[in-house]
């Protein structure tokens, strides 16, 4: 019985690392979408990549919840960084920015990925079959944009 604890501990322990990391990029996209200008053709898609990363904190907190965790309230000092970070790169432009989104949408894939070996059961299936595939759909989102806008 203690180590099925011990498993659902670690669980719940990565489950919120994982949460803390798409709070922080839910906020960066927030921060990014207040400073760029109202008429951008590309709104819509950091828009949709932020919506994705708001799914995946309800889906990391719900999965929490039935583990009989307490999902993370904040980003934490993670979350300050990068909210700072990505201030800085909007005053800068759209294409540090987008940059700057696009190296969060890089790092959170390779978190996923390496810290899924630490997952058991349904926890694991969850992130591989659900929020890997996801992540990799906003990282291509904004590797595209930040291509397009480099040719620009």
């Amino acid at each position: 019985m203690a180590i099925a604890q011990d498993l659902n501990t670690k669980n719940i322990d990565q489950l919120n690392s994982f949460l803390r990391g798409e709070m922080s990029a839910v906020e960066t996209y927030r921060i990014a979408l207040e400073k760029l200008d109202a008429t951008s053709t590309y709104r819509g898609q950091l828009e949709a990549a932020r919506a994705s990363h708001l799914q995946r904190v309800n889906k990391l907190q719900e999965k929490i919840v039935q583990l009989g965790g307490k999902p993370a309230e904040s980003a934490g000092a993670w979350g300050t960084l990068v909210g700072a970070i990505e201030n800085g790169a909007a005053m800068l432009g759209d294409k540090m920015a987008v940059s700057a989104l696009e190296e969060g949408e890089d790092h959170g894939l390779r978190d996923y990925r390496i810290d899924l070996d630490s997952l058991s059961g349904e926890t694991r299936q969850l992130v591989m079959t659900e929020l890997i595939p996801k992540q990799a759909e906003t990282h291509r989102i904004l590797r595209d944009l930040k291509s397009r806008l480099a040719q620009a």
